[in-house]
């Protein structure tokens, strides 16, 4: 159902371009040559996903990129970035993405766990990781800013 490929400058500038509506602006690449090339770099394992019709739907990260300062990862796990298109997030179909991204992730890495850190207010995006059999293992406040951040763990693989 969905295609994964490495992202390139292409993607790479329309990942960049998507602005998202408060309070997920907090997502919003302000940086934008900055960011094109952190995604371009292949140290951070940085991958489009693609639709059944080849189109840009959203995208992941696999590794530290999905860590956030402040968070204890000292337990062996994969960590996952995760990005939807904006006008398709809020849409239910979040569990449908995700399962997508950790069918590739199993076959690409076959991690001994997964896990993701989100940020505390993204009720959404909790949803869709603890529907997926997530667990919560850690809240932490970020120091630059204070943000809050939950780390979710999945330590069963099998999808």
């Amino acid at each position: 159902m969905f295609a994964f490929r490495r992202v390139d400058k292409s993607d790479a500038r329309t990942i960049t371009s998507w602005r998202y509506e408060p309070p997920y602006n907090f997502y919003n690449n302000l940086q934008q040559d900055a960011e094109i090339d952190y995604l371009l770099h292949p140290q951070n394992n940085f991958y489009s996903i693609l639709d059944a019709t080849g189109e840009l739907v959203a995208y992941c990260s696999f590794g530290q990129d999905g860590q956030v300062i402040g968070g204890d990862y000292r337990d062996e796990a994969l960590d996952i970035g995760f990005g939807i298109r904006p006008d398709l997030t809020g849409r239910g179909k979040g569990v449908e993405y995700a399962k997508a991204v950790l069918e590739f992730a199993d076959t690409l890495f076959e991690p001994k766990a997964f896990r993701v850190t989100i940020a505390a207010f993204n009720k959404r995006a909790i949803r869709v990781w603890q529907k997926l059999e997530f667990e919560h293992q850690q809240s932490f406040e970020r120091g630059s800013d204070r943000m809050q951040f939950i780390i979710l763990m999945r330590t069963n693989c099998i999808i």
